[in-house]
């Protein structure tokens, strides 16, 4: 729970300046070198023009800290997680988030079939809505990480080029934009990778703005979920009975759909009995220390939802948000709710 309110805190909170910051020396380092060469010959760009911006970087010791912290050392806590993103704030505030974009949300509905409660609600999850949007300088956070974080550098250093490459696409300066502690953007914090695939000028003004444009965010969700398989229509997770010990194969075979419901009852395993017998299903657990565990039968739109963030938490978190949105009443747009 206290590394998750860390990374959380790094997320949302982080300062908006170079403070506790230091110089990475990036210029004359022999991997830094390498990679600006390699990003002159592969994409054209000037040595000049990257040097100086290397030498204008600088190290975020906080991210570090935060990503070395050893994941086993805080239990798994379902509830704790439940509680940060499943709240009064994200679900009145997807409710009026839904009334002054429902247009838009519809319009998206109907090009990609995704439900506007499922984009809100990844929407409020990662930003409250475009609040709490980041504070460090992206092109700090990622080149941080891709040259003093070496477990996951080949990663990081993909994405610091991809955002290269949109920064300069986009016309804005490298140095200006800001988002999370991973290097995220924009109010649905898309890494550069996916900002290049999935962002869309969804307003028509000629650029895709998803640190401004809400309607840009709404498309781009949307299209991210629909090019990475969403089923319009197909059901997301279903809760799950489990008895005896079998069940935990299911569990082991991972967050991917790859046993046919008929099987799942082999397993000691039921509750989507409603489902077309060849209807591919994984099991998960919601664990949290001290209280029995949920056991949810997830489908293929929530394996969606996992490739937007690697959890089966978030994706329950967004599957149980956009419910509790999808029923919630909001006053008209232009009245102010009371306090």
């Amino acid at each position: 729970m206290r590394r998750l309110l860390l990374l959380l805190a790094l997320l949302l909170l982080s300062p908006l300046g170079a403070s506790g910051a230091e110089t990475g020396n990036y210029p004359q380092r022999e991997e830094v070198r390498r990679f600006v060469k390699e990003m002159v010959e592969k994409h054209g760009f000037k040595k000049r023009v990257l040097n100086d911006l290397f030498s204008r970087a600088r190290v975020q010791t906080a991210i570090i800290r935060a990503m070395t912290r050893p994941p086993e050392s805080t239990p798994r806590a379902w509830q704790a997680y439940r509680g940060l993103f499943v709240d009064p704030l994200r679900v009145e505030g997807g409710a009026r988030f839904s009334a002054d974009h429902a247009e838009t949300l519809a319009r998206a509905g109907r090009e990609f079939g995704i439900p506007p409660e499922i984009v809100v609600a990844i929407i409020g999850i990662e930003t409250v809505y475009g609040r709490n949007m980041g504070g460090y300088r992206v092109f700090d956070a990622l080149t941080t990480l891709a040259f003093d974080f070496p477990r996951r550098a080949e990663y990081f250093r993909g994405e610091l080029e991809n955002y290269l490459l949109y920064v300069r696409d986009a016309g804005v300066d490298a140095l200006a934009i800001r988002g999370s502690y991973a290097g995220a953007i924009g109010i649905p914090q898309f890494m550069p990778g996916s900002y290049l695939r999935y962002a869309l000028d969804y307003d028509g003004d000629g650029r895709r703005d998803l640190s401004a444009s809400a309607v840009d965010a709404i498309g781009s969700v949307a299209n991210f979920l629909k090019e990475h398989g969403w089923d319009p229509g197909a059901p997301i997770a279903m809760p799950a009975r489990v008895v005896g010990g079998d069940y935990r194969q299911l569990l082991d075979a991972g967050i991917r759909p790859a046993y046919r419901r008929a099987d799942l009852a082999l397993f000691g395993v039921s509750g989507a009995e409603s489902l077309p017998p060849d209807t591919l299903c994984a099991l998960i657990e919601l664990e949290t220390a001290g209280q029995d565990s949920e056991y949810w039968i997830a489908l293929h739109n929530f394996y969606v939802l996992t490739r937007y963030n690697r959890s089966s938490f978030y994706a329950s978190a967004v599957h149980e948000l956009a419910r509790a949105i999808a029923e919630a009443q909001v006053q008209p747009a232009d009245v102010t709710p009371p306090r």
